[in-house]
């Protein structure tokens, strides 16, 4: 059951919204600045007993990290209400029965897959998985090559992604996310990864499972039209474009309609108030 625009506010066609999805990076905040009115706007969410949770392709950090990160920002949250790829990937990897995977992600993040056993660093064989994340600065032609050679020593050895997100916003400007090296790696393989963060739809079936509601009472807020707003909608839910942190007004030409677009999520309990 889509919201579909209505004037000014936002409206659904059975006047019901019971669950939010929050996107991080470039909705809650950007780099180490909240977005102005962000913090309200969940406090207004905590407020209404609106059930909510941040879903984000965020992979440099761990879930306490992030929660540490929200609380600096005057936004509190629970572990349990932040859903990343690295706790995503680490129950794909239990329920398959896979151990010693490599990688490549911070070493903070890094630390979320000690119980899987992960395969030590400079090693290029051995591999149960090769796990690619959001690695920033780390990732280097030898980094990249490394996981080639993982890869092609094993054909059975599967590419997990973290997320195909391509690019996201710093302060400093525009960043190469997880997914450009995730496409790299399928070129040179002829393998197709492993998805366990947006834009696949059982990572939003995971946030929509973890608010109790159900998903055509759910929201996606988030910047990114195609893992954010298109993801969502292929899951079954509504995607809510936001013009701040990557938007670009060509975003809203393109082949994905967003359900509505607010300027930014501090303007959702003002758009609330009509559905």
């Amino acid at each position: 059951m889509p919201l579909v625009r209505a004037g000014d506010a936002l409206a659904h066609d059975d006047g019901t919204v019971r669950g939010v999805l929050l996107d991080l990076d470039g909705v809650v905040y950007v780099g180490d600045r909240a977005v102005p009115g962000a913090a309200e706007a969940i406090d207004w969410l905590r407020h209404e007993g609106i059930a909510h949770v941040f879903l984000t392709n965020t992979t440099s950090r761990p879930r306490q990290a992030i929660v540490a990160k929200l609380a600096g920002l005057g936004i509190p949250a629970e572990a349990d209400q932040v859903l990343t790829p690295a706790v995503s990937a680490v129950a794909w990897l239990r329920r398959h029965g896979i151990t010693r995977p490599a990688v490549f992600v911070p070493d903070a993040t890094a630390a979320e897959f000690a119980d899987v056993d992960p395969l030590p660093d400079g090693l290029e064989r051995g591999a149960g998985a090769v796990v690619i994340g959001d690695l920033g600065a780390g990732w280097s032609y030898s980094a990249l090559n490394r996981a080639l050679r993982l890869l092609m020593s094993d054909p059975v050895i599967p590419l997990i992604a973290l997320g195909m997100t391509r690019y996201w916003r710093a302060e400093d400007g525009l960043r190469l996310d997880a997914g450009a090296f995730v496409r790299a790696l399928e070129y040179a393989t002829g393998r197709t990864a492993v998805v366990v963060g947006k834009p696949d739809p059982t990572f939003f079936g995971a946030a929509v499972d973890a608010l109790d509601v159900p998903a055509d009472q759910v929201i996606m807020v988030g910047d990114d039209i195609h893992t954010d707003v298109e993801g969502a909608q292929r899951a079954g839910l509504t995607g809510v474009l936001v013009r701040t942190g990557k938007f670009r007004a060509s975003d809203l030409g393109g082949g994905v309609s967003p359900d509505a677009v607010l300027d930014s999520v501090a303007d959702l309990p003002r758009r609330w108030d009509r559905l």
